[in-house]
This record gives C-alpha cells, structure tokens and sequence, in this order.
C-alpha cells in the first residue's frame, strides 16, 4: 500500500547520488505507506527515506530533485516523464506542512515547560526512559532505514559490499539456511574493515569475506552469522547505537525521525574497531543444535588451538552426524568469489 489510497503501488525510475563525489546511477523508486524505497533494477534495496523528512531542492522546476532533511548531498532526481510521482510526492509534502504546528505563544509556552521538564527529568529517570522508550517505539521501517544509513558509512572505510553476480543466489541461501526464509536478504559481505560479523539495527548481518575465503568448510562461516544473530537478540541493536549516541541524539529521533550525522558516524567507526560481546557458551551450543549445525569449526576458527572454546568443541551438538548442509559444493564455490566482481 501507498500512502495516497488511490494507489495500491507507484514506482517511477530516477537518478540517486548517495553523495556528493558519487556518480549518479539509475534506480527504481517505490512510495511506500511512510517511506520511499530507493532500488537497484534486481530489486535489491539501496536506501529508505522518511518521507516526512524529504526535501525538495528546486521547488517549481523539472527535473525534481529532492534529498533528505540535513543531508543534501545525497539526492533523487526525478525525470519530467515521471509527472504521477512527483505529483504524488508533492501532495504528501503539503500534507505534512499542513499538520506541522505554527509558531506562537502557546507553542513557546508548551516548548518552555517541556524543556523544564526534561532538565528535571535529566537528573533522575529521563536519560535511561527515554532510550527504553525509543527502543520500543521505533518502527521496523526506521529501523532497517537507520541501518542502510550506517552501512552507507562502514562501506566507505570497509569498502562496497561484494555482490559478484554469481554470489548473489548462495549468499540468500546461506542466510536462509542460518537464519530462516524470512531473512534471506539480511547479509551484507564486505572486502575488509569490519571484525568478522556484525550487525545493524533492522536486522542487518555484515560478514568479513575473509570468513568466506579462508576455510573451505561453510560451516565457519554460518556458525559465525548464527552467533551474531545470537548476539544481536540478547542486545537489542537499535539499543546499542542509542546508548552510545546518548540523550539528546535519542530525543532528536523522536522528535525529527532523525539520528544526527555525527552520532552515525561515531558508532559505525566502533562497530569497526570494538571487539564484539561474548555470546554464553550454553546458548551457543542450544543454537547450534536447534541449526543442526557442527559447532567445533566455528570454535577451532575462534582459537585454532581450542583452548579457549573446548566447551563448544568437547559438546559438539553434531559431532557424530556432522551438519545438515549448509551449501552445496558448486554454491560454496560461487560464495567464495562474491568479492571477485
């Protein structure tokens, strides 16, 4: 669904620059119920903009360019052929304005007590409620936006994600094989940078092709993802980047629907650098027996003497079976090459 009823679907192809130095690259728009979805022609998702925080830059002039609140750098370019998007557009833009509060003394007086408040609030509960609250209230949509906006940092210190054609079609199975059908899109694999795994808010799994590239056996590679999956349900990710962000940045996503640049920027660079969580050993082995998966490769690549993971070696949940397969011979092949295109 759209956000206009009269539309149950509306796409129109456009130009999108991520930022400034980059070129721009042909993409399919789609206008969602509260975003617009930003998309390669394979379908694979680029970027999620709110649509209540667009703007446009060349109000009255064809063709229409617009770009988020705050970051004009990135931007969409909308052809003159395009008329029924960028009407559309158009309209739910003066909708908002519309619903935007006018300035005045009873908003002054509204803002003042507010702010007294939360100077009360900052010195007792506010700082830890307000980022429980975040952590709730945020949509999925916002979420998996705030993700695309993290990736889009990493990548330009950890390099694009590999997407070599050929790899394409393994990777979904192995995400589908670790984490399920319904998460076929969640891993992103990068040259370099990132530690072995980590994840984003939105569900979002980044794998080190190293992982792919330096074993033969797949089953390293998936019993690292299904530990960052683990990880990522004992500490909600969303949650992670707020606290590191602090009060204000989480106040600013309530209010504005957006994180400032500088709170993405710092913690996309500690995602880089800090070592990741310890994931209890028992829980470990439960998720590996529940992916009828070998846990004593992964455990060998962490420490190749196994002395400090001769628990999941010794418990080996498939140690006589061995695992369900992970990939076929000819897909683990292809998987290995995805950095090579």
């Amino acid at each position: 669904m759209t956000a206009l009823k009269e539309f149950q679907r509306l796409e129109a192809t456009a130009l999108w620059r991520p930022e400034p130095q980059a070129q721009r690259r042909e993409v399919i728009v789609s206008l969602g119920d509260a975003t617009i979805t930003i998309s390669e022609f394979s379908g694979r998702p680029l970027a999620h903009w709110s649509i209540a925080a667009i703007i446009r830059a060349n109000r009255g002039r064809l063709p229409a360019i617009y770009h988020p609140d705050g970051d004009p750098g990135e931007t969409l370019e909308l052809p003159e052929d395009e008329t029924t998007m960028v009407d559309a557009i158009e309209r739910l833009l003066r909708a908002i304005e519309r619903r935007r509060p006018q300035p005045g003394t009873l908003r002054q007086r509204v803002i003042a007590g507010v702010a007294g408040v939360l100077a009360l609030g900052a010195l007792v509960w506010l700082p830890s409620a307000l980022l429980d609250h975040a952590e709730r209230v945020v949509p999925r949509v916002k979420r998996a936006e705030i993700g695309e906006e993290l990736l889009g940092r990493i990548t330009r210190v950890a390099g694009q994600p590999c997407t070599a054609p050929e790899g394409r079609l393994p990777l979904r199975h192995l995400a589908q094989r670790v984490l399920g059908e319904a998460r076929s899109d969640a891993l992103v694999v990068l040259p370099e940078g990132v530690r072995d795994t980590a994840h984003l808010p939105g569900g979002m799994i980044l794998v080190n092709a190293a992982l792919l590239e330096d074993y033969e056996d797949p089953d390293v590679a998936a019993g690292y993802i299904l530990a960052e999956a683990l990880r990522a349900r004992h500490s909600d990710p969303l949650g992670d980047l707020l606290r590191h962000a602090g009060l204000w940045s989480s106040l600013k996503l309530l209010t504005t629907g957006r994180l400032p640049d500088g709170a993405l920027q710092s913690y996309a660079e500690t995602l880089l650098t800090t070592p990741a969580d310890p994931v209890p050993t028992e829980a470990l082995l439960d998720a590996f027996a529940a992916a009828e998966l070998r846990s004593s490769p992964y455990a060998y690549a962490r420490d190749a003497t196994g002395e400090s993971t001769v628990a999941l070696i010794e418990a080996d949940p498939r140690a006589r079976e061995g695992s369900r397969q992970v990939l076929s011979d000819a897909d683990w092949l292809r998987l290995q090459a995805i950095c090579d295109g």
